[in-house]
C-alpha cells in the first residue's frame, strides 16, 4: 500500500531536507522514525527538495507499508520526532501516486522584516534595514505572472527553465512584508531569486524595466539580489 505523509518541520534544525551523511536532514530523521514505528525499514520520496534554512508548513512524501497504518502510530511517530518535525496527516493514496511527479502545484511563503530586529526570531525571517516601496513591489511582482523563462532567477543549469505561475501576493502585516508565489513548479533558489528582484526594485536599485527585460530576454544573463534561506517556507503542495 502507498501512503501520502503530510508534515511541517523547523529549517533551523536541519541541513536541509535530502538525505545526506553526517548532518541532520529532514528525510533521513523522519525515515528513521517512521522505520521504527513500523519496524520495517522506510523509505520516503519527498515533493521536492528544501535547502538549509528553509522551513515547511505542509511539506509531503509518499512511502510503501504493507499494513495499516493506525492513529497511534502517528502519535508515537509526533513524539519520536520531539516537535522538530510534526506529522499532521498519513493518508492512503492509490499506488501510482507520486509525490514529487503528481503534484500541480506548491505554495511558497517568504517573510521580511522591516521592522524592529527581535533576536528570539532569528533565522524565520530575513531583516531588511532600509525602507522598501511597497507600490512598487507589487507592481514588480506581477509581471511573475504566467508562464515565463526564468533562466535570469534561478541557480545552476538545467535543461529546462520554464514554467508557471499561478498566483502572487504582497501583504504588509504590522512590521512584516509577506510575499507568496502559487506555480508549477520552483527551481533551484528561484522563490529566493525572485524575492531578492522585488526587493532590488523595492529599494529602488533596479527599474520594473529592468526585471521585464531579464524575463523577456533570459539570455542575457542578468542576476539580481538573492535573499537567504531563513525566511522561506513552503506552505502547500497541491495535487
Amino acid at each position: 500500500m502507498r501512503y501520502l505523509i503530510k508534515f511541517s518541520y523547523d529549517g533551523t534544525k536541519f541541513h536541509g531536507f535530502q538525505r545526506q551523511n553526517n548532518v541532520i536532514n529532514v528525510q533521513g530523521t523522519l525515515e528513521n522514525v517512521l522505520s521504527e514505528v513500523l519496524k520495517t525499514d522506510i523509505i520516503i520520496k519527498g515533493s521536492g527538495r528544501t535547502d538549509a534554512g528553509v522551513h515547511a508548513i505542509e511539506q509531503c512524501a509518499h512511502f510503501d507499508f504493507s499494513h495499516n497504518i493506525k492513529s497511534t502510530d502517528i502519535t508515537m511517530i509526533n513524539a519520536l520526532l520531539n516537535k522538530n518535525i510534526i506529522v499532521k496527516k498519513i493518508i492512503k493514496v492509490p499506488d501510482n501516486f507520486h509525490a514529487r511527479h503528481s503534484v500541480k502545484a506548491k505554495t511558497y511563503r517568504y517573510l521580511i522584516n522591516v521592522g524592529k530586529y527581535d533576536l528570539n526570531k532569528e533565522g524565520y525571517y530575513c531583516q531588511i534595514k532600509y525602507d522598501l516601496n511597497l507600490s512598487q513591489i507589487k507592481k514588480a511582482a506581477k509581471l511573475f505572472l504566467g508562464t515565463h523563462d526564468f533562466r535570469n532567477f534561478v541557480s545552476g543549469p538545467r535543461i529546462d527553465y520554464t514554467t508557471t505561475i499561478f498566483k502572487v501576493s504582497v501583504k504588509k502585516r504590522k512590521s512584516f512584508i509577506i510575499i507568496e508565489f502559487t506555480g508549477v513548479g520552483f527551481y533551484r533558489y528561484m522563490v529566493r531569486h525572485l524575492v531578492g528582484a522585488l526587493i532590488d526594485v523595492g529599494r529602488g536599485k533596479v527599474s520594473l524595466d529592468v526585471v521585464l527585460n531579464m524575463l523577456d530576454n533570459p539570455l542575457i544573463d542578468k542576476k539580481l539580489s538573492v535573499v537567504p534561506a531563513e525566511g522561506l517556507y513552503l506552505v502547500k503542495v497541491f495535487y
